[in-house]
């Protein structure tokens, strides 16, 4: 199922912007139109546009954003999509200058609204309609606004990562069309965690609700909202918070200093994240850019570099402390011969063979049912610093009290390649930790590839439920055999 999401991403960077518009569901995203591998790709980006009714299937179009006027002349950089009033889709994305990346905002609309896949788009006559005219803001880090939302006094709004006195800010900006923009004097959130916030998100959840809330409608009582940055080239963190009304800012429910330790969207290779409410399953859906793994040599070889992750859907826990995710549900219809085991034992050392698969795509559930808990190792909190150093040193071959357990996949006869997945039971002062690893390292014997080991800790209450449940999406690459396995 990835192979039918993962073609049209050829040469794929961040997502730009998603919109369900009239019975299409739009994807814009970074695209460079130069080939799969260019040291200047910054300056050729451009915004490639994919169409699907299903989430499954697509189109590639022409692309919808190219450098062609003074305001984007180096390049069209990440934004996002909004659909107004009077149902009016417009883009507003972040336009480069000049080769030092001097950065501004930017406008777009559809130049036909009856062609149902929106195929050209027109800039505003008055680009840039944001400049960096802010005291102590750095010109070339001033990027990526967000889809636009209603304040308490009906206007629009928008937020642009930046970085102002050395420090991370989300900027606020308000208008009345869209068009024309008024800085808020204060940001939306700023830190001192680090220089540089890219790539923001900001949108409302209700706790418990696995459904969406749409940003341009009144958000109802109860709701919380969710501040999304991306840092460092390879995090997409996340703080939950409320929406002061009277101040225009957010207030995040906890603040942490050391930004190592905010929740992040995803622990594995999940940058630039963007999501979107989809008004006909009244959800909000979410994707990122992976970046490749590949050499650069390979990607020139195979035309092609990077993809964008399967959507999924994104909502809020019932305690209003994290967010959920799970495959949209129109991936489910991939499914076929079904190949089902129940009540596995499986004792230290075990291995179990998955046998029958002959596919290159699979879409795998597994659920642990722990016998015990009473071996489990204490948990050191100064692992989450740096979850994956304690994955690479806590490899699936090290013994540990409870675990690992968890599966193998993408594995060659004679196991000399292969990826693994496994989970490590930890206990702490307060409650039971899990550690869920995707180690990498043992993938490919293929020299000058990028093959980490990912992982990240997540609190669980056994004391409630002894089962461990994961699901596994599974493409591209030959699919030996599933080897379940406990060491």
């Amino acid at each position: 199922m990835y192979w039918q999401c993962a073609e049209i991403y050829d040469n794929k960077k961040d997502p730009c912007g998603s919109m369900y518009y009239n019975g299409v569901y739009h994807e814009f995203y970074q695209y460079n139109p130069n080939g799969s591998y260019n040291p200047n790709i910054s300056y050729n980006i451009v915004w490639g546009h994919s169409v699907s009714m299903d989430l499954i299937n697509w189109i590639n179009l022409e692309p919808a954003i190219e450098p062609d006027t003074p305001s984007d002349i180096s390049g069209c950089w990440t934004g996002s999509a909004t659909i107004l009033s009077g149902d009016q889709p417009i883009i507003i994305y972040t336009g480069l200058l000049d080769i030092q990346k001097h950065q501004v905002q930017n406008i777009a609309l559809p130049k036909n609204r009856s062609d149902p896949y929106l195929r050209e788009w027109t800039k505003a006559h008055n680009n840039p309609v944001i400049q960096p005219v802010v005291p102590g803001l750095n010109s070339s880090q001033f990027r990526d606004p967000t889809t636009g939302w209603i304040g308490p006094d009906g206007l629009w709004r928008i937020a642009v990562g930046a970085e102002l006195n050395g420090y991370s800010a989300a900027l606020l900006y308000k208008s009345e069309d869209f068009l024309n923009w008024t800085r808020v004097e204060h940001p939306l959130y700023s830190s001192n965690s680090s220089n540089m916030w890219e790539c923001l998100d900001f949108f409302a959840v209700l706790p418990g609700s696995g459904g969406g809330l749409d940003l341009s409608s009144a958000i109802p009582n109860g709701a919380k909202h969710v501040l999304k940055v991306s840092m460092n080239c390879t995090d997409d963190m996340y703080m939950i918070g409320v929406y002061d009304l009277k101040r225009d800012a957010f207030v995040p429910d906890t603040v942490l200093d050391d930004s190592r330790l905010w929740p992040r969207i995803d622990y594995g290779n999940f940058y630039a994240s963007k999501s979107f409410f989809d008004s006909k399953h009244g959800r909000r859906i979410i994707w990122a850019w992976s970046s490749e793994t590949d050499s650069s040599s390979d990607d020139v070889a195979k035309g092609w570099a990077g993809i964008h992750s399967i959507p999924r859907t994104i909502w809020l826990d019932s305690h209003g402390k994290q967010l959920l995710q799970w495959p949209v549900e129109e991936i489910e219809s991939l499914r076929t011969n079904e190949i089902n085991h129940q009540a596995l034992e499986l004792k230290k050392g075990d291995l179990f063979e998955i046998k029958g698969i002959e596919t290159l795509q699979a879409d795998v559930e597994i659920d642990f049912e722990l016998t015990s808990i009473n071996d489990a190792d204490p948990f050191d909190p100064s692992w989450l610093f740096d979850t994956e150093k304690h994955c690479r040193e806590a490899g699936a071959s090290v013994h540990g009290g409870i675990g690992p357990f968890g599966f193998v996949i993408l594995a060659s006869d004679n196991m000399e390649e292969h990826t693994d997945v496994h989970f490590r039971v930890y206990k702490s002062q307060q409650n039971y930790m899990v550690l869920m690893c995707s180690d990498l390292r043992r993938s490919s014997l293929r020299p000058g590839l990028y093959t980490p080991a990912y992982g990240g800790f997540f609190e669980f209450d056994f004391e409630k439920e002894r089962k461990i449940s994961l699901r596994t999406l599974v493409s591209w690459e030959a699919l030996s055999f599933i080897l379940l396995f406990t060491a």
